[in-house]
């Protein structure tokens, strides 16, 4: 996957295909009915355009489509999370890490394990010169 990015909606859709693996047009739409207000044309829309992007695949079985995610959630969160840092920090990733740890109420589990992924981070950038 090169830089495929999706909409807020499609990610949506794709939420219960990551969940189950494999789901027919009639299974997301009866996964989505509670949280959204869709047509069920509309969502029929939505698969159509994440497999033109290449982020579902999908088998035929008589009349049904059978999705499944060609993309893994990690890929797109990994996108997902370089366009946010690059749109509202500008790239900065210690200013992104500076807001979220001043702005959240966080454990003392949670400061500890943010503590040991910056001791590792940091240990494997000393190891590499």
């Amino acid at each position: 996957m090169s830089e495929l990015q999706i909409s807020d909606a499609e990610w949506d859709v794709m939420e219960p295909i990551w969940a189950s693996g494999a789901c027919t047009a009639a299974e997301v739409i009866k996964a989505l009915r509670e949280s959204h207000d869709w047509n069920p044309s509309t969502i029929r829309t939505l698969l159509a355009r994440l497999v033109e992007k290449g982020a579902l695949d999908y088998d035929v079985d008589g009349s049904k489509y059978i999705y499944r995610a060609a993309v893994s959630r990690n890929q797109c969160v990994r996108v997902e999370g370089r366009s946010f840092l690059a749109k509202a920090f500008g790239g900065d990733v210690t200013a992104l890490l500076a807001h979220f740890v001043s702005d959240s109420a966080l454990s003392p589990e949670q400061i500890e394990e943010l503590r040991q992924l910056l001791d590792t981070k940091k240990k494997s950038k000393e190891k590499r010169k």
